[in-house]
């Protein structure tokens, strides 16, 4: 399958310096992995878009040095323009483009937003899809009074209680982060330099005054010329087509005309495309009659990704003669499944109606199965890094006394250090168990046998781990630190058992299953 491709088009209060635009591009331009796609500076709004594409690890990483280097710029107690804003950075969405969940943008926004909040102390309010409460899926509720009213309410309102980060700002303000749809910023600008026809035209046409569904617009004035600032939130519902249509017949009741349109960043493909076949009354139309769609389409899919292929790389790895990666390695890759089965019983369970009263303990879930996958990947790599300074100690030269026992000492010290690897990851199979039960106990009912085959391949990794224990502390069992290993390693092996009992009452009770 294709490589997973994410958007993210960070909005910065800065268009009127140059230089400092400059400095924000370059931060994210030092971040591999990433391109920027499209940057628009509008001098009225003083604000500038970019637009950037890449991998997710390496879009959240350019994202966070974006912001970063914004708060450290841009002042909003000496900022003005056109356009609403409350931060330094304002608004950074995440976009599901090839390959992604919108589930999987909403993680990256909260963990983004945990990033910001607690390393550059800059508030964070989590919008849209990602967002904790339901008064702050739209960005207008957040963004009320601006940078001025956030400043004097925050810290003292409930309702202004960041997401993460302090409840108090400084000049950077406070960051709105979040995961949406494609959304279209297009202007119309219009015959007349009368901003309050713009802003009837815009009363008129959005959805918040009883307007288009999916049409958030203000009527500003720009370059002399009143325009019709507009966000266009879901363009399959409500066609661009149909609102310049509508522009059009508002502003002729004014006496004034539609002037030129124009579009801020990207738009998708088939937006424009649904604006001409509306325009033209091709109502036989389809996709696939445009050459490139075509073209495209005929040699796209026989790219694979590469993260299967170090799969398939480890798996035969793990079959070859030689003794790395071995039982420890497999251990941590086993846990490693168990926590990516814990995030997918989450990510089918978060979204659903029915589960909404577990939603927050549900992306907690998500969040800590997702990072211990990651430290039981690194793990992997690490058994076998352990196992290879256990034979270079074995290697030391005995032709002396003191050789001899130097290697002695050597070979103890490197037992004890792979010991200690299988004993992390048994460890960390343990917290994916006790995850793996709260799955089972909470999650999405239709999922409940994945969470029993995350906590099944938990403790196969446990038992695992806990082989390579004994085996590497063999023979130093008495000695003070495999002592103590060994009898933790004992405490995870009873715990195991009692989270098995556990989980097995409610696989039965509810989840109806037959166990006996």
């Amino acid at each position: 399958m294709p490589n997973p491709i994410v958007e993210c088009i960070p909005n910065f209060s800065e268009a009127r310096r140059p230089k400092i635009v400059e400095e924000i591009i370059q931060s994210i331009e030092m971040v591999n992995g990433v391109k920027i796609l499209d940057r628009h500076s509008d001098m009225d709004h003083n604000r500038t878009v970019v637009t950037i594409v890449g991998r997710l690890e390496a879009v959240e990483e350019a994202a966070f040095q974006a912001i970063a280097k914004a708060g450290e710029l841009i002042d909003l107690d000496n900022h003005q323009g056109e356009h609403p804003r409350i931060g330094a950075t304002d608004v950074v969405p995440f976009v599901p483009i090839s390959g992604v969940t919108m589930v999987e943008c909403v993680e990256m926004a909260r963990r983004l937003g945990k990033r910001v909040g607690e390393q550059l102390k800059i508030p964070v309010y989590l919008y849209e899809e990602a967002a904790t409460r339901p008064e702050r899926t739209n960005l207008e509720n957040i963004r009320r009074g601006q940078y001025e009213r956030l400043k004097q309410e925050i810290g003292k309102k409930p309702e202004r209680e960041p997401d993460f980060g302090p409840a108090q700002t400084t000049g950077a303000g406070a960051t709105v982060i979040g995961a949406r749809q494609p959304l279209i910023a297009f202007n119309v600008y219009l015959t007349t330099d009368d901003v309050s026809i713009a802003n009837k035209i815009a009363r008129a046409i959005r959805h918040s005054s009883g307007g288009l569904r999916y049409v958030k617009s203000m009527g500003v004035l720009v370059e002399g010329q009143a325009q019709v600032s507009m966000n266009l939130t879901n363009y399959r519902r409500t066609p661009m087509a149909s609102v310049v249509e509508m522009i059009r017949r508002e502003a002729h009741r004014y006496g004034v005309q539609v002037h030129h349109s124009e579009l801020v960043g990207l738009i998708p493909n088939e937006a424009v495309v649904d604006a001409a076949v509306w325009y033209m009354q091709m109502d036989q139309f389809e996709n696939e009659q445009i050459l490139e769609t075509r073209l495209y389409s005929s040699g796209s899919d026989s790219e694979n990704g590469s993260e299967g292929a170090q799969d398939v790389e480890f798996l035969d790895a793990l079959a070859s003669g030689e003794p790395t990666p071995g039982g420890g390695s497999a251990s941590a890759y086993g846990a490693a499944m168990a926590a990516s089965l814990v995030a997918m019983v989450g990510r089918v369970t978060v979204g659903k109606s029915k589960y909404a009263d577990v939603e927050n303990e549900m992306w907690k879930m998500i969040e800590q199965a997702m990072d211990l996958q990651q430290i039981m990947k690194e793990a992997v790599e690490k058994d076998a890094a352990a196992f290879n300074a256990y034979m270079k100690a074995r290697r030391l030269p005995r032709d002396t006394d003191q050789q001899k026992a130097d290697r002695i000492q050597a070979i103890q010290a490197a037992s004890i250090n792979a010991a200690e690897v299988p004993l992390q990851v048994g460890r960390n199979a343990l917290q994916i168990m006790r995850l793996a039960l709260k799955a089972a106990q909470l999650g999405n009912v239709n999922a409940i046998s994945d969470a029993g085959t995350a906590a099944a391949f938990a403790q196969a990794a446990l038992n695992g781990a806990s082989l390579n224990v004994r085996i590497n502390l063999l023979g130093l069992e008495k000695e003070q630190d495999p002592a103590r290993m060994l009898n933790e390693l004992r405490s995870l092996e009873k715990e195991a058992n009692r989270i098995n009992d556990s989980l097995r009452d409610v696989l039965i009770d509810r989840g109806g299953l037959s166990l006996s």
